[in-house]
């Protein structure tokens, strides 16, 4: 039988104790991360039609979470998931490293590969079908609106390869950033996007976090190569030992 990278890969995973069928950053294992680093805000970066924010809460989580989303046609899906629940926000940006106005190229399904960057071949989705004038903001710009003193805060980044442009809106408050979770493709996607080894290093660099969990994405079906994998990433250390969450009580959250 022939080894394909996906193969090698997911052999490399087991080999650190990762099982990409089972223990993915998502669902009820990120929200016992989440629990565990006393996470009590989330800010849901893309947020698209919520399909995040209605995961945490079907796995448990009941912290704030604050979503952007600029395009109309997702936010207003995403305004009635979020409706009925009072500790769920929505907010018309999005966010990057400068304030003002910015256009937006369209996926035809109006949502998941839209990006303030061009797509580029080798990207799995179909190619952008439209433009839109989009709100942008920094998001120290927005911090003091949204974080409360004292509250955990969360980075969950959908943002088509317009990751490091949002990391480099966080200015002087990357040391109150408690994690990301973050899309880092393996191969170029984004006309200008970072890779995994650039978002890597600068989530450790600038907000000083540790990986703690990695899932592997999609993979180019005429080679085998994976194209992105999803990171989480946390502060360890920010807790004292004897204060943190067990992961019996975590289960429960």
């Amino acid at each position: 039988m022939t080894t394909t990278p996906l193969r090698l890969t997911h052999r490399a995973m087991r080999w650190f104790g990762i099982d990409s069928a089972r223990h993915r950053p998502g669902g009820p294992e990120l929200v016992r991360l989440l629990a565990r680093y006393e996470i009590d805000l989330v800010l849901d970066v893309g947020a698209h039609r919520g399909d995040f924010g209605a995961m945490l809460r079907a796995a448990g989580y009941r912290g704030r979470i604050v979503s952007f989303e600029p395009l109309r046609e997702p936010r207003a899906e995403l305004r009635r998931r979020a409706a009925l629940d009072d500790t769920w926000t929505v907010l018309p940006y999005a966010l990057g490293d400068r304030t003002g106005q910015a256009i937006l190229n369209v996926s035809g399904d109006a949502g998941p590969a839209s990006s303030l960057l061009p797509l580029l071949p080798r990207h799995p989705r179909t190619v952008h079908t439209g433009k839109a004038i989009v709100e942008t903001r920094r998001l120290d710009g927005l911090w003091e609106q949204l974080v409360a003193p004292g509250e955990r805060v969360f980075l969950q980044l959908d943002v088509q390869g317009y990751e490091a442009q949002v990391l480099g809106g966080v200015g002087e408050f990357a040391d109150e950033i408690c994690g990301v979770r973050i899309g880092a493709p393996l191969v170029p996607l984004f006309e200008g996007g970072k890779l995994f080894d650039e978002l890597l290093a600068l989530t450790r660099d600038k907000l000083g976090l540790t990986l703690m969990s990695l899932a592997p994405g999609p993979v180019d079906p005429c080679d085998g190569r994976m194209l992105r994998c999803d990171l989480v990433l946390l502060r360890e250390g920010a807790l004292d030992p004897s204060e943190r969450v067990p992961v019996q009580a975590a289960h429960a959250v």
